[in-house]
């Protein structure tokens, strides 16, 4: 009604200016979803953490309590002197994964998803006539109603409208909460302009310190490079592609769209902090990153492991050991491996074992409160290649396990297959959600 309406006044929805994607970011998602579910908690400040102690910090904060300066990764003793009556909310990771679904089936009434970026973000390209910069802005409103309406109704998302993904992405962002904005190519010059470099996703504070320190301090400066100085800058295509993405250019480069790592971590509970236990907890770790890396159809190529020692107060306070977010001093150790292309867990798990042969084991290094594994250097399915030393035969002997291990644990539960170095860390470990990984609810 509204186009038809603007079409009659002598606005013709069909002309002017064009986007290409629709991008959604629900806003403080998972405090959003504890809201919705107890209604007593609504209009309240809430943080929601993984454990209820002061040592913990807050996963994400309901606007209440961002009003406060509570934020993702604050610590809860910290955010408890900034916000005085903050109510603690133990994470319930199932919840979070069961109302993702819900709000893809909410934006799927109106326009497919076509790609699930986070728990919390969504993609969506639109087509012909969706194209049209009304006709986007009416379909931005419908989906924000229908989350409203058949996922929750204290769900609220703010919404980017763009040529590029990039861009939606960018856009998203720029109003918040239940925000709706759309970055055209007629005002994408200014409306950049104004932005900090921090403000584009994939320049965090490592990224900036090397802009400042080549004189780029501003986005002015950043565009006023050119393309060419962008990819001598980033030392490659990445920053070239970047600037046509800044320009409004879209791309559609399967190959570039993979995940890039796979990754898990742990800190131990106080009964498994020794050699043995550390090493159960780290098998186990790498056969649910194993089997996030098959979901995904991809290969890895690279294996780290990591762990952390707790070491005595001293050392922190004379600068000789780092402090952990939990409180505890650490030494860090963390080794990595080139591994043959690979998914299947029995090839990660040898190459876990060569790294953790290799841990230091003297002094300061016999108390392990933290371990985590990493696989990086991924390869998608279609570019994958047979390696000349395993052989068919073998790759497809460990493929098939690994295939039928996932489909009885994804039927029955996550470790009811599992290599038996793992049953000493029993419940330790849980599925846990990062962001950008939506686990299935097996």
């Amino acid at each position: 009604m509204e186009a038809r309406n603007n079409k009659a006044a002598g606005h013709d929805p069909e002309s002017g200016p064009r986007v290409r994607w629709l991008f959604l970011d629900l806003n403080s998602y998972f405090a959003s979803v504890e809201q919705e579910l107890r209604p007593e908690l609504r209009g309240k400040p809430i943080a929601v953490v993984p454990l209820v102690a002061d040592t913990t910090s807050c996963i994400a904060a309901s606007y209440e309590a961002k009003a406060y300066g509570v934020k993702t990764g604050v610590k809860v003793g910290d955010a408890k002197r900034m916000c005085p009556g903050l109510i603690l909310v133990e994470a319930r990771h199932r919840e979070y994964v069961a109302y993702h679904h819900r709000v893809i089936e909410a934006v799927e009434r109106c326009v497919p998803v076509a790609a699930v970026l986070s728990i919390d973000e969504m993609a969506c390209s639109l087509v012909g006539r969706e194209q049209g910069l009304l006709h986007a802005l009416e379909l931005a409103r419908t989906v924000k109603q229908s989350v409203r309406t058949h996922a929750g109704a204290t769900l609220r998302c703010s919404i980017g409208l763009a040529p590029n993904r990039y861009l939606a992405k960018i856009a998203s962002d720029m109003e918040k909460p239940d925000g709706l904005v759309a970055l055209t190519s007629d005002i994408l010059a200014n409306a950049l302009a104004g932005l900090a470099l921090r403000d584009l996703p994939g320049i965090g504070a490592q990224m900036e310190r090397r802009l400042h320190a080549d004189g780029i301090r501003t986005m002015p400066d950043l565009l006023a490079l050119g393309r060419e100085g962008m990819r001598a800058l980033w030392n490659g295509a990445g920053g070239e592609k970047l600037w046509f993405w800044l320009q409004g250019e879209d791309f559609n480069d399967p190959q570039l769209e993979h995940q890039k790592s796979v990754s898990q971590s742990h800190v131990l509970s106080p009964e498994l902090r020794t050699a043995a236990g550390a090493y159960a907890v780290l098998h186990k770790l790498l056969h649910k990153a194993a089997m996030r890396l098959r979901a995904a159809r991809l290969w890895t190529t690279h294996l780290t492991v990591t762990v952390k020692f707790a070491v005595p107060k001293g050392q922190a306070e004379r600068g000789r050991a780092t402090v952990h977010t939990s409180g505890i001093p650490q030494a860090t150790w963390s080794a990595s491996l080139a591994v043959i292309e690979c998914q299947d867990t029995q090839t990660l798990i040898e190459a876990m074992a060569k790294l953790w042969s290799r841990r230091p084991q003297a002094n300061g290094h016999q108390t392990p409160f933290y371990v985590g594994v990493a696989l990086g250097q991924l390869v998608p399915d279609h570019l994958h290649t047979l390696s000349l030393f395993a052989g068919l035969e073998t790759e497809a002997r460990r493929s098939r396990l690994a295939s039928t291990m996932d489909a009885v644990n994804g039927k029955y539960g996550t470790n009811t297959l599992a290599t038996a170095s793992m049953l000493l860390a029993g419940a330790s470990a849980p599925t846990r959600i990062a962001f950008t990984n939506i686990p299935d609810l097996f």
